[in-house]
């Protein structure tokens, strides 16, 4: 099984550069998609359907913030975009999919660079969510989670850590929660098959960053230790372009 996912930067921009092709050349099972910045009246029906793919929509209140849409060759048993949680229904930042072998959650997960009441949220966003995983883990299933965490775990997954030590998406808390979540049982996939610095998801654009691979690596693919075995493959794609950000993926047997 294939999966990928993509902080596109804006859905109806990154649909004139490539998106539907991409989709074609990979035909992932699914396709998770963050920051889409869409609301209802501006989705066509290509947008809802590509290539046959059924789709999932939380879209936020806010014009042209958050969002995202989780996208799907066959139909998921349940899909969710509520959990009766303020901080975890606000804002259109959530999409989950129950598919036959394991829980799904596409996230776009808060930013913090907006001052210390911005980081409390983006903590207990975190924490909620967690609480939201463990909850359904134990019903027995595993659970997938991805998107943009909007946080740098290590040294490595950032080009330069000695210069943002105290930069949002980098800060203590924010690198705690992240180890905290592997602690309780999921697993970086990407780490599985590369220890190296050196990749990266984001780069900032008005820098230029991109071509000078001066990025961080903000956004993964966990798996509960329930799936770990089955991973088979964890890549990231900087040749796709058209974002800030660059898709990543993963195989499941």
């Amino acid at each position: 099984m294939k999966l990928l996912s993509w902080n596109v930067n804006g859905l109806r921009a990154i649909w004139k550069k490539g998106f539907v092709e991409l989709l074609a050349a990979e035909m992932p099972d699914v396709l998770c998609v963050q920051e889409t910045k869409i609301h209802e009246d501006q989705l066509t029906g290509e947008m809802r359907q590509p290539l046959g793919y059924h789709s999932f929509w939380s879209i936020g209140e806010r014009k042209g913030y958050s969002g995202v849409v989780t996208y799907s060759r066959e139909a998921p048993l349940t899909a969710a975009t509520e959990f009766g949680s303020p901080v975890l229904d606000a804002e259109g930042r959530i999409v989950y999919s129950e598919l036959p072998d394991f829980h799904l959650f596409n996230v776009y997960f808060p930013n913090s660079g907006m001052g210390a009441e911005r980081l409390a949220h983006k903590l207990r966003f975190y924490d909620e969510f967690l609480r939201l995983t463990e909850a359904l883990r134990r019903r027995g299933k595993g659970v997938v989670v991805c998107g943009d965490v909007n946080t740098a775990h290590t040294e490595i997954d950032l080009a330069r850590p000695r210069e943002n030590a105290k930069t949002p998406g980098f800060m203590p808390a924010e690198r705690e929660w992240v180890s905290r979540l592997i602690a309780h049982g999921y697993c970086d996939t990407f780490r599985l098959f590369c220890g190296e610095p050196g990749h990266y998801t984001w780069w900032d654009l008005k820098s230029a960053a991109r071509a000078r691979n001066i990025g961080w690596r903000i956004d993964y693919f966990f798996v509960s230790d329930e799936l770990k075995g089955r991973v088979r493959e964890s890549r990231i794609l900087p040749q796709v372009m058209g974002s800030d950000h660059c898709p990543i993926s993963l195989t499941l047997e």
